[in-house]
């Protein structure tokens, strides 16, 4: 049985790992979001460099999530590597301790990290992108280009008024529209009036449209000040219809998912969100055994570059795999609990045959 001492050595050597590559990587993202933000942003009216600086930091942790899985991996690797290059796996196994008793503290290290992952580093993420969002709105910049891409359009039919309202940003989770876009249809589906806004606010009863531009057919366009269009649309309604499922706090999803419901919205990208948050634990688990996979036979002075690469490749794999799948199911096309533990089991399964054909035949 491994003891306390030695568990606790190998449990530290993967923390500070993961630690480096962590700071590595966070200063790499930053670096990176900096001069892109800057290059896309500079000329903005409110634009200043405390501002980007800002900015940078509130989107980093949502990045960072993303890298989790392989931050996991590549620690794996990189420690039981430098273990085996200083005998110490070698003496360990000298010792009577098989690689599954030596492998816990690795395993309770990637326990450990996913737990704070999801518990710490997700609602940070999800508070950093509002942030980072009210921030760039605040500059005027709603890149309408690119966000309608991701921000569906609200549809209301309000005392015979048939509208579409689309935006080029969205603040207070849907209560504020930035950069909008109001169109009216008659009974027949033809447009009958467009309104351009610079921001609307979803009021009891009615969206107070900012600085608009409302143009008829035949008319010239007319300027107003304030605008009021009446709507039966209530703020938690819209906030449910522009909420992105991974820009949702972990500990929030069970009660928007509650919500979604009560209002008859599909629910598969918040279920499918919410099964992959409490599937990262294990999988960074599958994670440290594809690494221990390719790392764990002795060299001295290198690793054999191909086995290495195979862990990389593997990782990659895994990773495509299950992102491919958490978009099936965040379509509704796969069941999201399937789709978020499948690929989490088969890799535990095929990293634990693995180790189980190498040290014990």
């Amino acid at each position: 049985m491994i003891g306390g001492t030695l568990s606790r050595y190998f449990f530290k050597r993967y923390a500070l790992t993961t630690i480096y590559f962590l700071v590595g990587i966070f200063s790499l993202i930053f670096i990176i979001d900096f001069s892109e933000t800057t290059s896309r942003m500079s000329n903005l009216p409110n634009y200043n460099v405390g501002g980007a600086l800002l900015m940078t930091a509130l989107r980093i942790p949502m990045i960072l999530q993303q890298t989790v899985p392989f931050v996991a991996l590549f620690s794996a690797m990189t420690t039981l590597i430098a273990l085996n290059r200083r005998y110490e796996l070698v003496v360990t196994r000298a010792a009577g301790i098989s690689a599954w008793q030596f492998l816990r503290p690795f395993v309770a290290g990637s326990l450990v990290f996913g737990i704070l992952a999801v518990a710490a580093i997700n609602p940070i993420a999800a508070w950093g992108a509002k942030k980072a969002e009210a921030l760039q709105a605040e500059w005027g910049g709603g890149n309408r280009s690119s966000a309608a891409l991701s921000i569906p359009w609200l549809r209301q039919i309000h005392d015979g008024d048939d509208a579409i309202i689309g935006a080029g940003s969205v603040q207070d989770e849907g209560a504020t529209l930035l950069d909008v876009t109001v169109i009216h249809f008659d009974p027949q589906g033809s447009i009958t009036v467009r309104q351009d806004a610079r921001s609307a606010k979803l009021e009891d009863g009615y969206w107070l449209l900012n600085t608009v531009t409302e143009t008829r057919n035949g008319e010239l366009p007319r300027r107003f000040e304030t605008l009021k269009i009446p709507t039966a649309l209530k703020p938690e309604f819209v906030r449910e219809t522009l909420a992105k499922a991974d820009t949702i706090d972990f500990f929030d999803l069970p009660r928007k998912i509650e919500v979604a419901r009560s209002f008859g919205f599909s629910t598969a990208a918040m279920e499918t969100q919410f099964h992959s948050m409490l599937s990262l634990p294990p999988l960074l688990v599958a994670m440290t055994l594809i690494a221990a996979s390719v790392s764990l036979k002795f060299s001295r002075f290198h690793q054999s570059r191909s086995v290495i690469l195979g862990g990389i490749l593997a990782g990659f794999v895994l990773y495509v795999v299950t992102v491919l799948v958490k978009a099936f199911g965040s379509s509704g096309v796969v069941p999201p609990f399937v789709a978020a533990w499948l690929p989490v089991v088969v890799a535990m399964a095929l990293g634990s045959t693995i180790l189980l054909h190498q040290e014990d035949g």
